[in-house]
This record gives C-alpha cells, structure tokens and sequence, in this order.
C-alpha cells in the first residue's frame, strides 16, 4: 500500500488522541486547510498541557500557510512558515501524539522551498506543488 493510500490514522489512534486533533488532520489531508485550522485551534483552547498547545498552534500556523498561499497572501504564508518552523523547533521532538515531527519538517520545507528562496514571495506566481499529507505512526504515544 502506497504512502498516499495508507488511512491517516487508526482506531488505536481514535481511542487515544483528541477528536479535534484528528478532524484537523483529516481536514489538512483534504486540503481544508481553513477548517483543519478551526478544529486543531478548538483543542488548542481547551485545558491541553503546554507541550501539547505548543504543538497544536505549530500545526495551526501549518494549515494557515496554505490558506494563506490559496487567497493570494505569499507574504503572510512566509511569516507563518517562519513561525510554525520556530514551534516546532521549540517543541524539540522527532515524534509528538504519533507524527514523525521531523518527515512533515521535511515534507513542509520540500512544498515550500519556493517561498522561502523568493526575494519578495508577494511577486512571485507559486509553483505546482502538494501540501504534505499528515499519516501518522503506528505506535500511540503518550503526551501531556
């Protein structure tokens, strides 16, 4: 089974990770990015442990960048790149709630290479590219 045909999370993952966190995942992976931003920024408002908000606010900034590329705001979308880079930075882990941290860095840095290499990204006509699609590990993980 392809990468692109493998289910973007299980039932293990259901029974053990925040409803709104995996509609926003399911919500990113169908390029609604607007909405996976309102679910992930639903738990993020919730009584969720720092490292969790963290977390949760990079891929927010993730799903912004995309919006933003998509009304024609290539600027806004680089400043949210720069941002959602430093969360995760912050956040310090390859693996959080069962994403490979470090494969959606790349993912996300591959899709958006053009953005941050643009003098002034405002004047430049985004190439084809495809958003990185969020399919997490097999193994649950525990978080704050």
């Amino acid at each position: 089974m392809e990468e692109s045909e493998r289910p973007a999370y299980t039932e293990a993952h259901a029974a053990a990770y925040p409803s709104e966190y995996l509609a926003g995942i399911a919500l990113y992976n169908a390029g609604e990015f607007h909405a996976a931003h309102d679910a992930w920024e639903e738990r993020w408002r919730d009584d969720c442990g720092p490292r969790e908000k963290l977390f949760l606010q990079a891929l927010i900034q993730s799903a912004v960048i995309f919006h933003h590329i998509e009304i024609g705001r290539r600027g806004a979308a680089r400043r949210m790149y720069s941002m959602a880079k430093e969360k995760f930075a912050r956040l310090g882990a390859e693996r959080f709630m069962s994403l490979d941290v470090r494969d959606y860095l790349s993912q996300l840095d591959r899709a958006l290479r053009w953005l941050e290499e643009a003098a002034d990204p405002r004047e430049v006509e985004p190439p084809e590219f495809t958003p990185p699609r969020i399919a997490l590990l097999s193994d649950v993980m525990e978080y704050d």
